[in-house]
């Protein structure tokens, strides 16, 4: 056997210029929304920090995977905020009514829970942590790299709705079911 030092080099990967510009953009788009600062230092730190962010994690949003598969993506994702901004609202009124309930102290039963996902990608993982931790009442802690969630609930029912259809629709969402 002919041992090839050539075939046996790792390549590394390509900064794809396409990926960079969007992310780059997007980041720029969100840097000006939310800062509100127009001035030159101001302008130049937002450029200077979205190239940074641009170059490092440009894979992240775009994964050097098929462009018809991250399209795919992007558009369940965006299905998947609406869904998300509805259990956001259910979860604030039952928080509302623990609240304001005259045996509030009775209700709120803090507790800590495991909770071990079959989600396998890095951006399904990260989505779902933070899809727990925008929803009232619960807190992502800790994530493991084997997927096992940490998780603070105010009480019972907010803990019993973990994992369900949550990590159901992220796994949907990231093509993993």
């Amino acid at each position: 056997m002919v041992y090839n030092r050539k075939q046996s080099k790792k390549r590394k990967p390509r900064r794809r210029f396409g990926a960079m510009a969007l992310t780059f953009l997007i980041m720029a788009l969100s840097w000006i929304v939310l800062s509100g600062q127009f001035d030159p230092f101001h302008m130049s730190l937002g450029v200077i920090s979205c190239a940074i962010v641009a170059w490092f994690s440009s894979d992240l949003l775009f994964p050097p995977d098929s462009r018809a598969a991250i399209t795919g993506t992007w558009f369940r994702f965006i299905m998947y905020i609406p869904w998300l901004i509805w259990e956001i609202m259910k979860a604030n009124v039952w928080l509302m009514y623990l609240a304001f309930h005259p045996r509030m102290m009775d209700k709120i039963s803090p507790r800590v829970i495991k909770i071990d996902s079959n989600l396998k990608g890095t951006m399904s993982r990260l989505t779902y942590a933070n899809s727990i931790t925008l929803t009232p009442g619960t807190i992502t802690v800790h994530v493991d790299i084997n997927g096992r969630y940490t998780v603070h609930a105010i009480d019972q029912k907010s803990a019993d709705g973990l994992p369900g259809d949550m990590e159901h629709k992220i796994a949907k969402t990231f093509g993993e079911d």
